[in-house]
């Protein structure tokens, strides 16, 4: 992959706007802030929308859990959970969704991957918000088609493949 390239047609494309509401619901001593949150929005969204609205709450294990319990019928706490709202494009077309973050599994995993929290961070946000706009990982063509998009993005944010072969 020529990532120069590919960083250099991301930062050609149209500016994005995005409206970030960030809701920390959890102890983690430092996550990223609002302003992280919102760049890292904005890349994955650069050439699909000009403008979105959308929450990201972080919570602790506890609220990870019931969520990805209620939502999925799976009975832990995962990393990112993505609640897009489709059908309300007539009332509010600039809608795009939810996303919720669970801390302690982010640091979790950015330890155990090797990689900064800041990095997992980044690719959390940018996976859930192609979630959001209709990406999927469900078969391996669609997998594949996310993970490059993915790549091209964190890469354009400075953040290195975060699928290393």
């Amino acid at each position: 992959m020529n990532w120069g390239r590919a960083r250099a047609a991301m930062t050609a494309a149209d500016a994005v706007t995005a409206a970030v509401t960030v809701q920390i619901a959890s102890a983690a001593a430092t996550v990223p802030t609002a302003q992280e949150f919102t760049r890292w929005v904005e890349h994955a969204l650069r050439g699909q929308r000009a403008y979105a609205e959308l929450t990201i709450r972080i919570v602790d294990e506890a609220e990870g859990r019931g969520l990805n319990r209620h939502w999925r019928q799976r009975d832990y706490a995962t990393n990112v959970l993505s609640f897009p709202l489709p059908g309300v494009e007539a009332i509010a077309p600039d809608l795009l969704g939810d996303i919720v973050i669970c801390a302690p599994v982010v640091f979790a995993e950015a330890r155990a991957q090797g990689k900064s929290a800041a990095a997992h961070w980044a690719h959390l946000t940018v996976h859930a918000v192609l979630h959001l706009l209709g990406y999927t990982h469900a078969d391996d063509p669609a997998a594949a088609v996310m993970e490059q998009r993915e790549r091209l993005i964190l890469a354009d944010l400075g953040f290195a493949d975060p699928y290393p072969a």
